[in-house]
């Protein structure tokens, strides 16, 4: 393939552990927001990292277009 393929392999691959970090941080927000519910320090935690979240999530799926798009452009040079 070529160095954009390796290229959008590894933003996708860094972005899923960053996902799953975003992920456990979230995780531990909502325990803490059980023992404190009205925490508005917690809250805003929270809607940042959903909001780190939904980010990351684009990324990955711009990444995964981009994959498929360089593997579409390799098969289809090689039936040529």
């Amino acid at each position: 393939m070529n160095d954009s393929y390796n290229l959008y392999k590894k933003q996708h691959k860094k972005a899923k552990e960053t996902l799953d970090i975003l992920e456990r941080h979230r995780a531990e927000i909502d325990f803490k927001l059980k023992s404190d519910p009205s925490s508005a320090s917690l809250h805003k935690d929270l809607r940042t990292i959903n909001m780190d979240i939904r980010i990351t999530e684009n990324e990955i799926e711009h990444a995964q277009f981009r994959i498929q798009e360089c593997e579409s452009k390799y098969n289809s040079s090689l039936n040529q």
